[in-house]
């Protein structure tokens, strides 16, 4: 079972949120905390990632069947990025359990980029050898601005190890960065929202999406990037609680 935080809020529709690659629930607190003032607000670590358990898999359709064994009830399901492909399975596989559906930056399709880079600039941090997180960022220095911040949110340092699988990850890659040939067909709301500045969700994809989401919806943020909801946090929880209302 995934690890989960739980945001209390009125009677409804919960929210579950799902991140993206090596992010963790804690990344969406203040957002989640935001949105749990008209609904309960779940947000998950994902399978290897933050406290969650590891497994050798990390395929989309054991990921939705995580987030399916999170759900007692049908819920509206928020994925980004890695997180968004996961809730899109999850939709056209078991769509009785979801009411409506927010894809942060992200299409049914996949994608050439890999994320090795960090991969391996994280596993040349010498874990045993820092005393702070100010030594290993240090170590981090060739990675974009940004990126070495997001990555040490998973860095346990009592523990002095990585919350992430970073093995299976890697090995999964080719998975992560693509999407399965599934059928299936969510007839539910759903919305695409993606960042202005992100090159994520092009113009071609959208046929695909329309084909698989027929009530999809499209909008962006301005001034965002892929990471919209960390760059434009205020706009993200505004565009989602008008579409979940």
């Amino acid at each position: 079972m995934l690890n989960t935080v739980i945001y209390d809020g009125p009677a409804g529709t919960p929210l579950l949120i799902a991140h993206g690659l090596f992010g963790s629930a804690r990344n969406w607190g203040v957002i989640a905390k935001r949105l749990s003032v008209t609904r309960p607000v779940i947000a998950v670590d994902m399978r290897n990632h933050g406290q969650s358990p590891w497994h050798d898999s990390h395929a989309y359709a054991d990921l939705a069947g995580d987030l399916a064994d999170v759900m007692d009830r049908p819920m509206d399901v928020l994925g980004h990025s890695m997180g968004g492909k996961a809730a899109m399975v999850l939709a056209l596989q078991a769509p009785a359990l979801v009411r409506r559906l927010i894809v942060a930056d992200i299409a049914p399709v996949t994608y050439t980029h890999s994320q090795d880079g960090p991969i391996e600039a994280m596993r040349r941090v010498d874990l045993a050898g820092i005393s702070s997180r100010t030594d290993a960022k240090a170590q981090l220095s060739e990675l974009e601005p940004g990126v070495a911040e997001f990555l040490l949110q998973s860095l346990d340092m009592t523990a002095r190890k990585w919350r992430l699988n970073i093995d299976v990850l890697a090995a999964e890659m080719d998975k992560i960065i693509g999407f399965p040939e599934i059928a299936g067909i969510f007839e539910g709301p759903a919305l695409f929202l993606s960042g202005a500045q992100s090159d994520y969700v092009q113009p071609e994809a959208r046929p695909k999406i329309k084909t698989r989401f027929p009530k999809a919806k499209f909008a962006k943020i301005p001034g965002a990037g892929h990471w919209l909801h960390a760059e434009k946090p205020r706009e993200f929880e505004a565009a989602v609680a008008a579409f979940l209302a």
